[in-house]
């Protein structure tokens, strides 16, 4: 059974830094991709693209528009687990932050996973 496993969350003040963790628990063949999207207060949607804040795959990283140049994706392949590093904090990147991951296995395939969500609070 797979589990994405978020942490890393608070309250910061604006100009402020958080690095956020999601390490992916379970067995696969194989990772695709590894990524954060974000949704605001309020908003009670399905996330899509233009949620998404920042990504990374075999061939690439993405980020957002609005997130470009002030946040930081890696990734530890050994650990399976992807990092946010979130710098000079916004008051508008407050949201909650959820972890999605695409992964392959023999039995279910392609799937993407979700983490929890964990929430980032930026007071001005």
């Amino acid at each position: 059974q797979v589990q994405l496993v978020e942490s890393g969350g608070g309250l910061v003040q604006a100009g402020g830094s958080l690095t956020l963790s999601c390490s992916f628990l379970g067995l696969c063949v194989k990772i695709y991709t590894m990524g954060w999207y974000r949704q605001a207060p309020g908003e009670d949607r399905i996330m899509g693209y233009h949620d998404m804040v920042a990504k990374i795959t075999d061939i690439g990283i993405r980020y957002g528009d609005s997130v470009r140049g002030r946040f930081t994706i890696s990734r530890d392949i050994a650990k399976n687990t992807v990092y946010l590093q979130i710098n000079s904090l916004k008051p508008e990147d407050t949201a909650t932050y959820y972890c999605q991951v695409n992964a392959y296995d023999y039995s279910t395939g392609s799937q993407y996973y979700w983490g929890q969500g964990t929430q980032v609070t930026v007071s001005s």
